[in-house]
């Protein structure tokens, strides 16, 4: 297998002395009991500091003078300050990388026999602003900070050395880094690829398109709510709206499923559905369409199912869109839930981060009502273990998803 080249040299940015910022007057107790960010506004913000280069290093200290670790500093950002270490004497190299990096390994080896899962997901494993989600040999990998941006080559090397990965690719798409000052890129930054690469989950063989896909190219957040949807769709009738790459819709249809039919916009993002079911020799049917107007349609013309999941896209993308979204995310259940028999499953998912899970299990219980249903939630749920969550960044776990049986 090719491996990365790259140099032995230690990078001059963890063997330089690192400038100090200081933190504002009271302003340290949070990031003491445990909380990896410091704000703008919590900073001296002197002429100097705002200086200092997007995403370098500083040592940290508060208003009297107590080192307090090791960060990464954009003075151009809301949340200016991300914590690498509570050493004040750590320094940050590619032997510090490795150590978080291994760590993050470790722990997905002992929850995953098989090598395709997120590898590293932000400040939960230590690095944030770093993610990067594992297709077997090639990673596709987010920097969606300054100071991750700046710490890419050697991150890179330590990818090399513990992986040996066959590829590497950017998929640096998020909105996030508009923030930070940076700008979209998508390409192959070490070795190569020549197409959608192979993925297994839950027993089942995907595609993910790494260069044209939406995010990393698959989301494997939804891992175990799939195999929740997959153990009641034997024998039953399963439509997957959003489908993206199938897969709700395969595992269900490889579960047992009567009759499965996937739904989605994207041209490309049926091919891959398709390309999953024929790799896993079972039948599901693909639909384009807008999914809210099929949804209308199928129910107009008296479809049911035993289960329907509706896993969209973000409504929600920033705060001043919760009001628009809350609606959407209504009328989504209202439209489903008309299609659900008697008996029948129902999964909403959202993957808005800024939709609080309360809200959304309002609007969903407000869309089961618009459409004359009760019934019960059956899994309340989030993303699965390989997107570890920071205890002090509660709001980072974004993925909620009700799965109900109805009446």
């Amino acid at each position: 297998m090719p491996c990365m080249t790259h140099t032995d040299n230690p990078p001059e940015i963890a063997t330089t002395p690192l400038p100090t910022l200081t933190l504002a007057k009271g302003h340290s107790k949070r990031l003491r009991a445990g909380h990896p960010w410091v704000f703008s506004n919590e900073i001296e913000m002197t002429a100097e500091t705002r200086l200092l280069p997007p995403g370098g290093l500083v040592s940290l200290i508060d208003a009297g003078g107590e080192r307090l670790g090791i960060a990464t500093f954009n003075p151009h950002s809301l949340i200016s300050v991300r914590l690498l270490s509570r050493d004040p004497t750590q320094k940050i190299d590619r032997a510090f990388l490795s150590a978080r990096l291994s760590a993050a390994l470790t722990l997905r080896q002992a929850l995953f026999p098989r090598p395709f899962y997120r590898l590293v997901h932000s400040e939960a494993d230590g690095l944030p602003g770093l993610v990067v989600d594992r297709f077997g040999d090639v990673l596709a990998v987010q920097t969606n900070t300054a100071g991750m941006e700046r710490l890419l080559p050697d991150l890179l090397a330590v990818f090399d050395d513990l992986l040996s990965p066959r590829a590497v690719v950017l998929v640096n798409d998020s909105p996030a880094r508009i923030h930070e000052g940076l700008q979209p890129e998508h390409r192959v930054v070490a070795g190569a690829i020549d197409g959608p690469v192979e993925l297994e989950e839950n027993g089942c063989r995907f595609v993910a398109d790494l260069q044209e896909g939406q995010k990393t190219g698959w989301f494997y957040d939804q891992r175990d709510n799939r195999a929740a949807v997959a153990r009641v769709a034997p024998g039953r009738r399963v439509l997957d709206v959003y489908t993206y790459a199938g897969g709700f819709a395969v595992q269900a249809a490889v579960a047992g499923a009567r009759e499965v039919i996937a739904i989605d916009r994207s041209e490309i993002s049926l091919a891959l559905a398709a390309q999953a079911a024929k790799l896993n020799e079972v039948a599901v049917e693909t639909v384009r369409a807008e999914s809210f107007a099929e949804m209308e349609r199928l129910a107009a013309a008296g479809e049911r199912f035993g289960v329907v999941v509706v896993d969209p896209p973000a409504f929600v993308k920033s705060r001043k869109d919760l009001g628009a979204g809350a609606k959407g995310y209504r009328k989504m259940t209202r439209l489903a839930a008309a299609l659900v028999e008697p008996g029948g499953f129902l999964f909403c998912a959202s993957c808005s981060h800024h939709m609080p899970v309360e809200a959304f299990a309002l609007e969903t219980a407000r869309g089961l009502q618009q459409a004359g249903r009760s019934g019960r939630i059956i899994r309340s749920a989030g993303a699965s273990s390989d997107h570890p969550v920071h205890p002090w960044l509660p709001e980072s776990a974004y993925l909620k998803a009700l799965m109900y049986q109805l009446d």
